[in-house]
């Protein structure tokens, strides 16, 4: 046997292994702290917790304390708190549903909130190891630029834009996208002296198909509205060819010809469903406006690195939630939502340590989110029952509660079989 061959596939067979391994803890992790969550708040609100176990399956590992069985299972991607009276009620002493509304909503928030808080932890811990950040400061103003034009200067700090407070440059950018080229007021601050102009952003065009691809030049998604929808193009389509020159893959390749000046347009040939498919396209030209300032970056203290952490952390917070409010909203389609393949996937495809704990940083704070989604299933939709509960001085009978529980229940699996789906298209 060819040694190369042998040292390649035991490679292979490495990757695989290290990229499961990934898989398991980080899903198993998260799981495991989550229910954690509910345990650890079930016990100090004295409601009973017959099983506490991580993973599912056979038992591996089993030991009995005073009032819980604790359990390691075979199937490390998962694990539950079963309490006294939640699935059925129960009139036991330390029933969960004898327990009061404000303890039971502890008890279902717990383990969401623990996602939460830790995402938010280790994101922070992350972004306080940095030292790339941007501050509010100009460093210096770029030829031709609006900024150029009302003559601010290097050491001027952007205080507000058109309202907005700045502190460093996500806070512009996300003001400039908003802009749509009107005048806006911005205040700066010169010398101890805050100075306030009215000022013009200047627009810069370029061409855009609305297609977003994968490094394979796969479709991952195609922008509503853009000249790829209104030509028929969709996601999980893949780029064979851009003006008949083979593309092999190369998502830069595919790219470079797109973007070749003077270029109006543009061939592709797809693949969808093994068929190759032709499609004329014209990009659309955008306009994006910008002040024209570079901005400076932060100095490399330990202050700077706690401030800028936290102000990084609440804006990755607040992007999580305006991620979800786009799904409800229209902004993303379900077929481009991530399921377990696709985030399976994604913690594979990690490189280094850092990596690895931002996408850690990243699930753990989506899943707590979403857990808290009034959905019926989700410790969200307990939520609002118990809510319910609340208002109306009274248990909603349990057979409705059930009923509702097991609607949401079929809800969710059909749409995590759908997601998984399309998870698959995606890879393969």
């Amino acid at each position: 046997m060819n040694r190369k061959y042998v040292i390649i596939k035991g490679g292979i067979i490495l990757t695989i292994i290290i990229s499961a391994l990934k898989i398991i803890f980080l899903l198993g992790f998260l799981i495991t702290i989550h229910e954690a969550g509910h345990l650890i708040v079930a016990k100090l609100c004295k409601v009973k917790v017959n099983e506490f176990a991580i993973g599912f399956g056979p038992t591996i590992w089993k030991k009995q304390g005073k009032e819980t069985k604790y359990a390691i299972r075979l199937i490390p991607l998962g694990g539950f708190c079963s309490m006294e009276g939640e699935e059925e009620r129960s009139e036991n002493q330390g029933s969960f549903s004898k327990a009061s509304i404000p303890r039971r909503m502890a008890i279902v928030v717990a383990g969401a909130t623990v996602n939460i808080i830790f995402g938010l932890l280790v994101y922070f811990i992350l972004m306080t190891s940095s030292s790339t950040y941007i501050t509010n400061e100009i460093n210096s103003v770029i030829d031709g630029y609006a900024a150029q034009e009302i003559e601010l200067q290097q050491g001027d700090k952007i205080i507000k834009l058109n309202g907005k407070n700045i502190k460093n440059k996500y806070d512009l950018d996300k003001v400039m996208k908003k802009s749509n080229g009107e005048v806006l007021e911005l205040i700066i601050q010169r010398n101890e002296e805050n100075l306030t102009y009215n000022i013009k952003p200047t627009e810069v065009k370029s061409k855009s198909t609305g297609m977003y691809l994968d490094e394979n030049a796969k479709i991952l998604s195609v922008e509503k509205g853009s000249s790829a929808e209104k030509q028929g193009i969709k996601s999980n389509d893949k780029i064979i060819k851009v003006n008949n020159q083979e593309i092999n893959n190369d998502v830069n390749k595919a790219i470079e010809i797109i973007k070749e000046k003077g270029q109006n347009t543009i061939l592709l040939t797809i693949e969808r469903s093994n068929e190759q498919i032709n499609i004329e396209l014209t990009p659309d030209t955008i306009s994006s406006y910008y002040l024209g300032v570079n901005l400076k970056q932060a100095e490399d203290t330990f202050i700077n690195h706690l401030v800028y952490g936290e102000i990084e952390t609440k804006e990755f917070a607040i992007s999580i939630l305006d991620n979800i409010k786009m799904i409800f909203t229209g902004g993303v389609s379900v077929d481009q939502m991530m399921g377990p393949v696709g985030i399976s996937e994604a913690v594979a495809k990690t490189s280094g340590i850092k990596e690895f704990v931002y996408m850690l940083a990243l699930i753990s704070l989506s899943l707590g989110v979403t857990n808290l989604l009034p959905i019926p299933a989700l410790d969200g939709g307990k939520l609002l029952i118990l809510l319910i509960e609340a208002i109306r001085r009274k248990p909603m009978k349990e057979k409705t509660e059930i009923n509702i529980q097991l609607i949401g229940f079929s809800i969710l699996i059909a749409l995590s079989i759908y997601i998984t789906y399309h998870d698959i298209l995606r890879i393969f």
